[in-house]
């Protein structure tokens, strides 16, 4: 067939429903035809999916004309989604097509959540196209006869390739790739993305890299590495890290396509009447439910975005405490409810039953979700990729205009919103970091290669060397991993428990053990969280999942909130809670760790911008007529800080002294800052601070007084000594601890037990930190320990950005203000240190009684 009758073929289905053609969607088929790889960037809602899909169906098609014919069997091609939720849209669209042009295709979903059944009639016969996940892709790559399934695999689409960009399951997902391609020559490569600043490096990444060209001395970092016993710390990335190209992966047959639509996206903020001339967080906006009911009664349908699945609770349950006649038209969505609620859901708002839905960012990914009409973001996104990605909730539709209400938790983040309005005009969305060097997903990697029948190294190297992750990867490093599978590691030796593959007289690396062999698929993939308990009624309903540690601070009779349900704890039987429905009305709301999302660097640098509009209090916008009085008051008190100033603020209460700093850097970075700082002001004067953060600054609180010009004079904020300081400064010891129990599960040192027989977090922990002490003492070469420590001072700490931090601080112009008492800005932080000690209740009275004496 001729590329004009291809083109008719899926221009005619495009007529048939009514759509246009994009020229994106017509560039996607020919480098598909012309035998591309590539990364296609478009707007959520702009046919992405049919964008790929019928690529590979019209290359089908052009090499089996009569295509009308039942196919051979065999998989055509996988695709991988980062969300099963994702997986029964991208099969009614795929299938709609095949359908459609009566192409006798069969479209499969292999995931979490299909049924053993279904998986074993796969294996029998695989789908033409298979919809899967990073996990579920290993899992296949672990059989017997993963050779056989994927040969005649033609294409793999990554879909949401920036949520899986930057974390270990995009490390998986390199690997993955290395092997198809190796398995299936002729196989294509494609990712699909929305939201990126660094489109180019990620199309690298999802390629791989030319290991004949590529500067293994950009990537090296962690090879240098060592433990802190002798005050020495690894450098996490390189200065030029974010500048630096890397080599490009046969750039001749890969193109990078964008859509060039754009999309209109409104944002409005909803500003309350009146605003406390020092907000605090705390209270979630719930004070404006009001105005979030108005707004769900005149839209058809509404998200309404929360950034925790605590706060998703907490949102949910006052608007049914105070509209019960929302019952039935207003619903919950988040990842610890269970599979049937949540696609009840999801196809309640599909037919437009639902008014409304609170949720977290369970819905933030490709659901075509046509009729929601409006969005609504509670608090601050903490990113300005997340917040394009859930505006493009509504609207989900070619040349249909997004609109997305930012509700404000304090007077404060309104900045944020209208910080927000200037990035939705800019487009200006942060890049995604990869990860470099991840042993313990390698060696995870190599198991699953041993499960499946074996491996020979020499064959399994340069696949290993061709990824974006491991290219800079040195013969040293790969003999240390194939000693730590067979061995467990010079430390280890003695213990035949770490020793999993053997490895036969031609060389090959196979493990044969049916225990090894299903403890490690039992514990297959990267993401590694806190121990989740299941929750049952008593009498045997499935209600959802919570974190073992909130649930091992609950009594019998213990009243908690989940799913929208208060239910009364009754016992802990094995790893799954028992509760019935409570008669109380008051309830704990389950909380999950890892709320704490970081401002990310992007959005901390809009917002650094738009403080300076409105230090001059002349902005008029409706966010600045409503901040205008808390402005006015910050700028009697202190200043509000320029883009090229750094406002340092101090006061005295009967706390204590205070000195405040504004980075707007995020949490992360703040926490690290106040670490050094304290540390470096101590080394002039014995002197002792406690430490509180927030996205905006952070504090340093004492009981006496130190010389704020002797701080300024010694240049004490300076990147200089950082690696050294941080040292001395953070417990990176006991933080790498922590970092190694998940490296620990990745790379199998530790089993996390069987289904309904998990072992519990404090377990793991004690049992990952002896290992660790192990190394510590007697191994300090050993890369998994070492690893710990750059994704210590990399991700936990960010020590890139706060070094980037400290230089841009050295350009600005330090301002001190000296104080009489709070200001406006200061206040958020200091109640975000009061939480800590009192309750909700305690702290509510607690922060009227302050409010009231300082306005």
């Amino acid at each position: 067939m001729t590329k004009k009758q291809l083109h008719k073929i899926a221009d005619d289905f495009f007529q048939s429903q009514g759509w246009n053609t994009f020229p994106f969607q017509k560039k996607t088929w020919d480098a598909f035809l012309a035998g591309k790889h590539g990364l296609l960037n478009a707007p959520t809602g702009s046919g992405k999916t049919y964008a790929l899909w019928i690529a590979i169906v019209l290359n089908y098609i052009k090499e089996n004309p009569d295509y009308h014919k039942k196919p051979k069997a065999g998989l055509k091609a996988i695709w991988i989604t980062p969300l099963r939720s994702l997986s029964q849209e991208i099969m009614q669209a795929t299938q709609r097509f095949v359908d459609a042009i009566d192409l006798p295709f069969t479209v499969g979903i292999r995931s979490g959540d299909t049924s053993s059944k279904e998986r074993t009639a796969q294996m029998k016969r695989m789908p033409d196209l298979l919809i899967t996940t990073p996990e579920s892709l290993h899992l296949l790559i672990g059989s017997k006869r993963h050779e056989k399934i994927f040969k005649t695999c033609t294409a793999v689409v990554v879909d949401e390739w920036h949520e899986l960009l930057g974390t270990k399951r995009g490390v998986q997902m390199e690997l993955g790739i290395s092997r198809l391609r190796a398995l299936s020559p002729e196989l294509r490569i494609w990712g699909i993305s929305a939201t990126i600043g660094n489109l180019e490096q990620a199309r690298d990444v999802l390629l791989g890299v030319d290991t004949g060209d590529f500067d293994s001395a950009f990537i090296k970092r962690s090879r240098n590495a060592q433990p802190p016993e002798n005050e020495v710390v690894l450098k996490s990335r390189p200065d030029n890290y974010r500048d630096r190209e890397s080599a490009r992966a046969e750039r001749s047959r890969s193109v990078l396509i964008k859509a060039n639509i754009k999309k209109d996206i409104q944002v409005k903020s909803i500003i309350p009447e009146s605003m406390d001339k020092f907000p605090w967080r705390g209270h979630l906006g719930l004070h404006l439910m009001e105005d979030v009911v108005k707004i769900i009664n005149s839209s058809r349908s509404t998200l309404i975005f929360t950034n925790t699945r605590a706060q998703c609770e907490l949102w949910f349950q006052a608007l049914m405490h105070q509209h019960p006649e929302f019952a039935g038209e207003v619903a919950m969505h988040h990842g610890s409810i269970n599979k049937e609620t949540r696609i009840w859901v999801e196809n309640a708002i599909r037919n437009e039953s639902l008014k409304a839905c609170v949720c977290t960012s369970s819905l933030d990914l490709g659901v075509d979700f046509a009729p929601v009409e409006t969005i609504i973001q509670v608090g601050g996104p903490k990113g300005v990729a997340r917040f394009l990605q859930r505006a493009g909730r509504s609207g989900h539709r070619p040349n249909e205009t997004s609109v997305i209400y930012f509700l404000p938790t304090h007077a404060l983040e309104l900045i944020e919103a209208s910080a927000l309005q200037k990035a939705v005009t800019t487009q200006a969305v942060e890049d995604r970091l990869p990860f470099i060097l991840c042993y313990d997903v390698l060696i995870q990697y190599l198991c699953t290669l041993a499960v499946s029948g074996g491996f020979y190294p020499d064959e399994i190297f340069p696949q290993i060397k061709s990824t974006f992750c491991y290219a800079g990867i040195t013969e040293d490093e790969w003999d240390w991993c194939l000693k730590f599978i067979v061995y467990g590691s010079s430390s280890l030796q003695n213990y035949d428990e770490y020793k999993k593959v053997s490895i036969a007289p031609d060389g090959k690396y196979f493990i044969d053990d049916r225990a090894i062999a299903m403890r490690h698929r039992l514990q297959m993939g990267t993401i590694v969280t806190g121990t989740t308990v299941t929750v049952k009624f008593v009498t045997g309903g499935y209600v959802g999942n919570v974190e073992e540690y909130f649930i091992s601070k609950l009594d019998r009779g213990d009243v908690f909130v989940l799913g929208g349900r208060t239910l009364e704890f009754v016992r802990l039987k094995g790893m799954v809670a028992q509760v019935k429905i409570a008669k109380k009305k008051k309830a704990k709301v389950s909380n999950w760790q890892g709320s704490k999302l970081p401002l990310s660097s992007q959005l901390g640098e809009l917002l650094r911008e738009e403080m300076a509009n409105f230090q001059t209090g002349q902005k008029h916008t409706p966010e600045a007529q409503a901040l205008k009085d808390i402005i006015k008051r910050q700028r009697r008190e202190s200043i509000v800080p320029k883009k090229d100033q750094f406002l340092i603020e101090t006061f005295k209460t009967r706390e204590g002294y205070h000195t405040v700093f504004y980075p707007f850097e995020g949490r992360f970075v703040h926490e690290a800052m106040a670490g050094v700082l304290a540390y470096r002001i101590s080394l002039l004067k014995p002197i002792t601070f406690s430490l509180a953060f927030n996205d905006y600054g952070f504090e340093l609180l004492s009981d006496q007084p130190f010389d704020m010009q002797e701080v300024l004079d010694n240049n004490l904020l300076t990147p200089e000594m950082l690696t050294d300081d941080l040292q001395a400064s953070v417990n990176a010891t006991e933080m790498a601890r922590r970092k190694f129990r998940d490296i620990a599960v990745i790379s199998g040192l530790v089993f996390t037990g069987y289904p309904n027989k998990l072992i519990k977090t404090k377990h793991l922990q004690n049992s990952s930190q002896l290992l660790f002490e192990v190394f510590r003492d007697n191994e300090p070469e050993n890369l998994l320990f070492r690893q710990a420590y750059t994704e210590t001072f990399e991700q936990a700490i960010e020590e890139y950005r706060l070094r980037e931090a400290l230089e841009r601080i050295q350009k600005q112009e330090v301002v001190w203000c000296p104080c009489e008492q709070p200001t406006p800005f200061s206040f958020p932080i200091i109640t975000d240190r009061l939480r800590e000690k009192l309750s909700s209740e305690k702290l509510s009275d607690r922060i009227k009684r302050m409010q009231v004496k300082w306005e």
